[in-house]
């Protein structure tokens, strides 16, 4: 490469504060399973820093994704409103308690989920709405909490990527009435792998623990009323996690910083549209720093970002629509469902290297690599 920097991976996170100095602690003392110390105190401090009364760590995002679906004792037949372009794991969690998923488009705007489609969606069968925040902007969570107050529906707040975001001042991961995050290496906190859900009602919080451990009993432990898995989060992961939760506001702050660099080093770039820096509700975060192709860019994001991966740029697409993925359409559902602007999403956008430990240098050079692929098209 001419600018001497080679390959520069899509994600590299910082583990540069009290990571190891917790971790050997667990060592030292023989606390590395899921009963250490640590678990709990990371519980109580990532509740408190958004606000909750209540958080219980799990193996990863999709587990707690799962226990909150299970908490809520969403079944069989019970429809949840969720925006189709998100993560699989957001469907899968109700699906999998024979739950059905209906969709609501995207905001080409935000990116986020069309609160103004949630109503239309609702039937008799309704029983919650999942908001997923997507990408560094927050959902408009006045408009959900009113249409959820006035049609009795709980209310999952998927905040897996807003770690120190905020709604009108209020922390994302404080809506509704169960709440979840992830910690996997791309998040602004990361533990490797792990997850949280945090809650307010203290019978909802011992369910989740419940669901957490296999739905063990207290006496008699192995006598089950209920089945669920083995999510539980170990202390090794907890002392990582409460090492970067200490950093969080520096983290936040760097983040914007990478976001207003990468904007300013992209914005004369014709035939890419960049991410909106706040709304009225916001400013942004930049999980990640997506970016969207315009029609006039002849290719699709997968396409793209193959370019640019052979140019030494680690990048990711953006999420594909719930509606369209195989293993549901084979069942014959969503047959006809068609939601324009999430399509387009899912086909043009997607995000570059925008980890935590990137520096200015490498930040540069992506946008060099960018605008060379960009010119080679043109």
């Amino acid at each position: 490469m001419s600018d001497n920097i080679g390959f520069i991976p899509v994600n590299e996170p910082l583990l540069n504060g009290n990571e190891k100095k917790y971790l050997c602690e667990c060592i030292d003392t023989g606390w590395i399973s899921s009963e250490g110390p640590f678990v709990k105190e990371f519980e109580e401090k990532m509740s408190a820093s958004v606000g909750r009364k209540y958080g219980v760590a799990v193996s990863s995002g999709t587990a707690a994704l799962e226990v909150a679906v299970q908490a809520l004792d969403i079944e069989e037949g019970d429809e949840v409103i969720m925006p189709t372009f998100t993560i699989i794991s957001c469907a899968m969690a109700v699906t999998k308690r024979g739950g059905v998923p209906v969709f609501v488009d995207s905001d080409r705007r935000t990116w986020n989920m069309r609160v103004d489609q949630i109503e239309e969606k609702i039937t008799p069968k309704t029983k919650a709405i999942m908001v997923v925040h997507l990408y560094g902007l927050p959902v408009d969570m006045n408009e959900v909490m009113d249409i959820a107050r006035r049609h009795d529906l709980k209310v999952i707040e998927d905040a897996a990527e807003m770690h120190g975001q905020t709604y009108d001042g209020k922390p994302c991961g404080s809506f509704g009435d169960i709440s979840i995050f992830s910690f996997y290496p791309n998040k602004h906190i990361t533990t490797g792998e792990g997850g949280m859900v945090v809650v307010d009602d203290e019978k909802l919080a011992e369910r989740c623990r419940s669901l957490r451990n296999l739905c063990f009993q207290r006496d008699p432990r192995y006598v089950h009323e209920e089945i669920s898995d083995n999510y539980r989060f170990t202390n090794l992961q907890a002392a990582v996690g409460l090492a970067q939760l200490e950093r969080l506001d520096e983290f936040v702050d760097k983040k914007r910083k990478m976001g207003k660099v990468y904007t300013e080093m992209l914005s004369d770039i014709k035939g890419i549209k960049l991410p909106l820096p706040k709304d009225e509700h916001a400013e942004n975060i930049y999980w990640v720093y997506g970016i969207l192709l315009d029609e006039s860019i002849g290719i699709d994001n997968r396409s793209f970002v193959k370019k640019l991966g052979a140019k030494g740029v680690g990048c990711r697409t953006f999420f594909w629509c719930m509606h369209e993925q195989p293993v549901y359409t084979k069942q014959g559902m969503y047959k006809d469902e068609h939601y324009p602007d999430a399509e387009y999403l899912a086909r043009k956008g997607f995000y570059i290297p925008s980890g935590l430990a990137l520096n200015e240098e490498q930040m540069a050079a992506v946008c060099d690599r960018l605008r060379t692929v960009i010119s080679e098209m043109t």
